[in-house]
C-alpha cells in the first residue's frame, strides 16, 4: 500500500464543495480543512505507487476549486496507535 499526502490549495468560495469532491474520488481515504498555507489535506492510500498518477493527476487535480497541490509520498509508518490496532485484530477485549 502506497500512502501520500496531498497539500491543497483551493478557491476559497469553494472550499466545502471541493473537499467533499474529492472525498469521493476512489484512492482518497480522507481530507482535511486545516489551518496555515493549505486549505485541504487529502490522504490517498493506493495499492500501487503509479495508482497515484490516477489519483492525483488525472482526478484530483481536476477537481473544481482546485488551484495547487503538492504531494508527499510517506516511506513509512511510526503511529503506535495504528500498530497497536493491527496487533490487536481478532482479539477480543
Amino acid at each position: 500500500m502506497v500512502t501520500a499526502f496531498v497539500l491543497i490549495k483551493t478557491d476559497a468560495s469553494r472550499i466545502p464543495e471541493t473537499a467533499e469532491e474529492i472525498s469521493a474520488i476512489q484512492g482518497i481515504s480522507e481530507v482535511y480543512s486545516v489551518t496555515g498555507e493549505w486549505d485541504l489535506i487529502a490522504i490517498a492510500r493506493v495499492p500501487k505507487h503509479d495508482d497515484l498518477a490516477d489519483v492525483i493527476a488525472d482526478k484530483l487535480s481536476k477537481v473544481a476549486g482546485v488551484v495547487h497541490t503538492t504531494t508527499q509520498i510517506a516511506f513509512r509508518a511510526y503511529s503506535q496507535h495504528d500498530l497497536d490496532a493491527a496487533f490487536a485484530l481478532g482479539f477480543e477485549q
